[in-house]
């Protein structure tokens, strides 16, 4: 595992100006009194292997966001899972029902944010709809710090997986593929 250098050169701290999911992001951290600030990468980081090579850490250490629809009521299901792993919709669907897959526009409707942005907090969703249904991977904790998006493919902010579970109140459950 690679450990994040703090002085990275292709990210810069937060700053006023960014776009809206990031600055509701960096607001809702700020008001959980979150200790790190997002960060703003130089480049997009949309895909978990993208942000890792960005941040210089294992891809694993990537808190990737995955959405699936509810079949039984249209709820999102956001799941918070190691940018390493897969989800394995079964293993889900035993805490959730069953699930179908989500498109761009029901991912931005139901969270706010754009696929490869989105955030495990700062939602905002449509009118009249409520935020997803949240649930964190254990296989997070094989790691001692790990990344999550910010609201935009830029954004990113790190926590350990005590933070995120903290920061989210999900739980934590066995999801991934065997």
């Amino acid at each position: 595992m690679a450990a994040m250098n703090d002085s990275l050169s292709n990210c810069t701290l937060a700053g006023s100006g960014r776009p809206e999911g990031f600055e509701r992001v960096q607001s809702a951290l700020a008001q959980k009194a979150h200790p790190h600030a997002p960060l703003w990468l130089d480049v997009a980081a949309r895909t978990s292997q993208e942000a890792a090579e960005a941040l210089q850490v294992a891809v694993g250490q990537i808190a990737k966001s995955v959405v699936f629809r509810r079949r039984s009521d249209e709820a999102a299901v956001l799941v918070i899972t190691s940018g390493d792993q897969r989800v394995d919709e079964k293993k889900l669907a035993l805490h959730t029902g069953p699930l179908g897959r989500a498109d761009a526009d029901y991912v931005k409707s139901r969270t706010g944010f754009s696929i490869g942005g989105v955030s495990p907090l700062g939602f905002a969703p449509t009118e009249g709809l409520p935020p997803p249904l949240l649930y964190v991977d254990q296989e997070l904790f094989r790691f001692e710090l790990i990344w999550a998006a910010a609201g935009h493919p830029n954004g990113v902010f790190k926590m350990t997986p005590d933070e995120l579970v903290a920061l989210t109140g999900a739980p934590v459950i066995d999801v991934v593929q065997a």
